[in-house]
């Protein structure tokens, strides 16, 4: 296992005030994705929910997964989760492109059938890119200061 890249102050101040099971899931899934793609961009949001990106450059658009931690729960959500290969039937929602398994334990997503599905969420990202990014392996935070 790589050793993982420390949480970002804005965020970590967020997430010290959810659920202790919630935040150490996040952290474990975190950690899962960081394992499968060192070098994924993390962009971090705070809007309905506080979320971190995984993305293969700087931008929302090149992602390839998505982590949303609601009030008592999370998701691993992938933004183009129609057009993704899903043999096994792991996605769900009803939205033009968006898709997530809920996570529950790490059983949810510490599988064979769900690292593959973020490895083909990553192939296709690097596939779908239009401009080769610049930045790699960083934290980008997009949270307003309070």
């Amino acid at each position: 296992m790589i050793k993982s890249r420390p949480l970002h102050p804005d965020f970590l101040r967020l997430l010290n005030l959810k659920d202790q099971r919630v935040t150490e899931l996040f952290c474990d899934l975190r950690q899962y994705v960081l394992d499968l793609y060192p070098d994924s961009n993390e962009l971090l949001y705070h809007t309905h929910a506080f979320t971190a990106v995984f993305s293969i450059s700087e931008k929302l658009s090149d992602a390839f997964c998505i982590l949303p931690i609601y009030t008592n729960h999370l998701n691993l959500g992938f933004n183009k989760g129609t057009l993704l290969k899903d043999p096994n039937k792991l996605l769900t929602g009803t939205g033009n492109l968006i898709r997530h398994i809920d996570v529950n334990n790490p059983s949810d997503y510490r599988n064979p059938k769900v690292k593959a599905l973020i490895k083909e969420a990553i192939k296709f990202a690097i596939n779908d890119m239009d401009v080769p990014t610049k930045s790699i392996g960083m934290t980008i935070s997009k949270i307003k200061k309070t």
